[in-house]
């Protein structure tokens, strides 16, 4: 008979789940991992690693359009959505099959089937096998996030996709309609409008991006426009009419109502946490609008019961669901460990140009009180930026004027999703900017815009 009893049991095996089970098991933990569909999660298969995947061809394809910018030919660029597709489902299972070396590398026990929590310290897995309880004084609650569904906005994987459907299309939109800006609804957004198709985003906020700093919102919004996207702000989709080949969008904004025809629809307007089946009302773990209420070190209230990554709530990220299942698992081993701070946690989206960011955007900050110092430096003051023939973007901070401390930084531009680490480490180390003005940066980098946009919140950029 298999053992049955752990140290810890992992309820999925996403970033946050395979992460928490590899760094326990390392502490000396005996390990079980309980994961429902596919090792690594949908980030590793649905969602972050194979949209970067798409997003790269996007990117390469675009890149051919423009060739004789840099004294180049091509000849007939073209492309086969399939193959395009084939290589990201490619991408995506080398990845799941390193997840699954990995906890056989730390003999992490791996069971595939459903789990659930029917009394404190056990949890009981349906299989194809039949039923099996496994027993642990600690269980660490990891099973991710769905897409939220909106009435009448329903998927039917024809004419109105999922960020699933959207990942493996039946075909190529001609007329796309992307309800939501975040970041799932703005990368496929400019992975269809890259590869042809006529494209509208509809946005219930009053900007894209709602989450980012509104100057970077705007510079995105322009470069969209730019591209032929058509961005619809304070707008919302009402209702969807399916018929033969088409969907006729019921678009409302300021309480008039227009109707356009698409030939699909993209849903991604948020997600909810995958709490259902899980005992957890049984347990009395509280639960608010989908998401397991925990406190700084993911604790539920209930003894021996964790929740991490996105069933934990915002911030919506991999690396966050990473770093709290390495603090768990590091707190159940008994070792001092360190909250993940949301403010510190880097927001990534992977569009044309790429978007990133840190910390408190400018008006945030002078909500919560701080007087503030901001700078910022364009992309087209950048010898690198203009020699990659990327000069569209900026690079903004702000700080506080009192303590010199940086209370975020924002980017918008080629690369930003690379950059934007040095300002996380900035926050983690409790830079000051005059520690960031002393430091020597590279040259010629992307990363000097960093330093100049510093060096600008005190009026001593160079460059600009």
């Amino acid at each position: 008979m298999a053992e049955t009893s752990f140290d810890v049991i992992v309820v999925g095996s996403g970033p946050g789940g395979y992460v928490a089970a590899i760094r326990a098991a390392q502490l000396g933990l005996k390990v079980a991992v309980v994961e429902r569909e596919h090792l690594g999660g949908i980030c590793l298969n649905w969602g972050c690693i194979p949209t970067k995947a798409l997003l790269r061809s996007a990117e390469v394809y675009h890149l051919m359009h423009r060739a004789k910018d840099f004294g180049l030919s091509v000849d007939k660029a073209g492309y086969d959505l399939d193959a395009v597709v084939q290589r990201s489902r490619g991408v995506a299972k080398q990845l799941s099959g390193g997840v699954a070396h990995l906890l056989k590398k730390n003999k992490v026990t791996v069971v595939m089937g459903e789990g659930s929590i029917p009394a404190k310290g056990k949890v009981a897995v349906k299989t194809d096998k039949g039923s099996e309880t496994l027993t642990a004084k600690n269980i660490i609650l990891a099973t991710g996030a769905r897409a939220r569904t909106l009435p009448g906005l329903e998927a039917d994987g024809d004419l109105v996709w999922t960020y699933k459907h959207a990942l493996q299309p039946p075909r190529m939109p001609k007329k796309l309609l992307v309800i939501g800006s975040g970041a799932i609804g703005i990368e496929f957004a400019s992975f269809f409008n890259t590869l042809g198709a006529d494209t509208t985003v509809v946005e219930v906020m009053d900007r894209v991006l709602p989450i980012e700093d509104a100057e970077i919102s705007a510079f995105a919004k322009k470069q969209f426009e730019k591209q032929g996207m058509k961005i619809r702000e304070k707008s919302t989709v009402t209702k969807l009419d399916r018929g033969k080949g088409k969907v006729t969008a019921h678009i409302e904004k300021g309480g008039k109502t227009e109707t356009e025809e698409f030939d699909t629809v993209i849903s991604a307007v948020g997600i909810v946490g995958n709490v259902e089946g899980l005992g957890l009302d049984e347990l009395g773990v509280k639960v608010d609008r989908t998401h397991v209420v925990t406190d700084e070190y993911c604790r539920t209230g209930v003894d021996g019961l964790y929740a991490i990554g996105d069933i934990a709530g915002a911030p919506w990220l991999a690396h966050k669901a990473s770093h709290e299942g390495v603090m768990v698992a590091e707190l159940i081993a008994g070792q001092h460990a360190h909250p993940v701070k949301p403010e510190s946690i880097a927001g990534c989206t992977y569009c044309n140009p790429q978007v990133a960011s840190v910390g408190y955007t400018e008006a945030k900050a002078k909500d919560l009180g701080y007087d503030v110092k901001v700078g910022k430096f364009p992309f087209i003051g950048n010898g690198k930026a203009i020699a990659l023939g990327e000069p569209e973007g900026m690079i903004k901070t702000v700080f506080d004027a009192k303590t010199g401390e940086l209370l975020g930084a924002h980017m918008v531009g080629a690369e930003v999703t690379e950059l934007i680490q040095g300002y996380v480490v900035g926050r983690q180390l409790e830079t000051t900017e005059e520690d960031l003005m002393a430091t020597v940066f590279p040259h010629p980098t992307l990363s000097e815009m960093m330093h100049e946009s510093v060096l600008d919140a005190y009026g001593r950029a160079i460059h600009f």
